[in-house]
């Protein structure tokens, strides 16, 4: 069913990258995982490289404009064998939204097609080690002098943070919710640091740190949009690509974590027998291949209704929700289906259930999804990101491109 949303090129796009995965990052992961306080720096650039970073940069500065749901099966094929590089490609990719939407016409022709051609991975460093999730309680500061605006603070969970080139940073410049303000600081000015790299649970090869501001002097020209824009390029940026983002990065561990559940119930005998012959563990089986199957049709019904500039923020927070929800539910039954196997680290379950449980929080946990559903049925939500930014939202062809350039 869910085939039905794509067109030859988006099949001949998810043949190319699984390909590619295949042949270039399905070998490089073991190491990954042997070095988890390490992130892979060249394996970021070759998939940069290929030009996918750009999937909805316009043509007209170098990307593929190929829209969303093409965007999210880049994902997917690339978390189905590397969360770690899925979560890469996602943050360089929501790292783009921000010129893209907001940024000024020399901003976008200086920076989108370094990021489209993939010799420039841009972040965003919105939270806080005070505030989370909370934007408006973010203490960072931005003050002009000049020509230039003085900044200072403390960003944590930057995704592409110490291999990234470009850092959108967002600080507040006055008081209240008009007063956060969204800057371009280029990695290594003078005032920027990075915090000694700490390890995680899960995506081992992606980089996930903390960036300090001490008085980091950047250019007026370097700001995003209007002084007090930092609210709305975080939230819509975390609308209309953080959240399809995560989904398909979370699609792609899922169907990663079924094939694998699979391929061990066949192979595994028990009684005389494949395991997968077992009435219980076939239960098991078909209720992963419907959590999948549903998060699928959930993931590109939103990213199409975005492609098509169809008012769809609740679709977007509903997918990023049901796909978390699902792939984490999966995870668990798969080691229940495996049991001691499921703890063997030469074994990619164990792997992938540590991946998965990175996806909750980033864009907004699944509590904050529920409760902006919640506004959804009480009509208490605002006007929707997706219709508000729908014309650069929309995909630029109803039958995208499929080159890499």
């Amino acid at each position: 069913m869910s085939e039905a949303y794509l067109t030859e090129a988006h099949i001949h796009l998810r043949e190319q990258v699984r390909a590619f995965a295949q042949a270039e990052i399905a070998p490089r992961v073991k190491a990954m995982e042997a070095a988890p306080a390490s992130f892979d720096r060249d394996l970021a650039a070759l998939i940069a490289r290929q030009g996918w970073i750009g999937a909805t940069i316009d043509p007209a500065y170098g990307g593929m404009g190929v829209g969303h749901l093409a965007k999210t099966i880049i994902i997917e094929e690339i978390s189905k064998i590397s969360g770690a590089m899925g979560a890469m490609v996602q943050a360089s990719q929501l790292g783009a939204a921000k010129i893209i939407h907001y940024g000024s016409e020399e901003q976008k022709r200086t920076w989108l097609p370094l990021i489209a051609e993939g010799s420039c991975l841009p972040t965003i460093a919105v939270t806080e080690p005070g505030s989370g999730g909370h934007i408006l309680g973010m203490q960072g500061t931005g003050r002009r002098r000049g020509k230039h605006y003085i900044l200072s603070g403390h960003k944590v969970f930057v995704g592409n943070s110490h291999i990234g080139h470009l850092h959108g940073v967002v600080v507040r410049t006055r008081p209240g919710s008009g007063g956060l303000t969204a800057f371009l600081v280029e990695s290594g000015t003078p005032g920027l640091s990075l915090a000694p790299y700490q390890p995680t649970m899960g995506l081992r090869g992606f980089s996930f740190g903390e960036l300090l501001l001490d008085n980091c002097r950047v250019p007026a020209a370097n700001m995003v949009g209007e002084e007090g824009d930092g609210l709305a390029i975080a939230y819509s940026s975390s609308i209309l690509y953080g959240r399809p983002n995560l989904t398909a990065v979370a699609l792609g561990l899922h169907q990663a974590i079924v094939d694998e559940t699979a391929h061990f119930a066949t192979e595994r005998s028990r009684y005389g027998a494949p395991l997968a012959e077992l009435p219980t563990i076939q239960q098991s089986l078909g209720s992963l291949q419907s959590r999948l199957m549903t998060a699928r049709l959930a993931a590109y019904h939103a990213a199409r209704l975005l492609d098509d500039g169809q008012p769809c923020d609740p679709d977007l927070i509903n997918a990023k929700h049901v796909n978390v929800q699902a792939a984490r539910k999966s995870a668990s039954d798969a080691m229940d289906i495996h049991a001691a196997a499921g703890l063997q680290t030469n074994r990619p379950l164990e792997r992938l259930f540590r991946d998965v449980q990175h996806t909750w929080a980033p864009a907004g946990t699944g509590d904050i999804q529920l409760y902006r559903l919640a506004e959804t049925v009480l009509g208490t939500s605002r006007s929707q990101w997706s219709q508000r930014l729908a014309p650069v939202t929309r995909s630029r062809a109803q039958h995208p491109s499929t080159s890499c350039a």
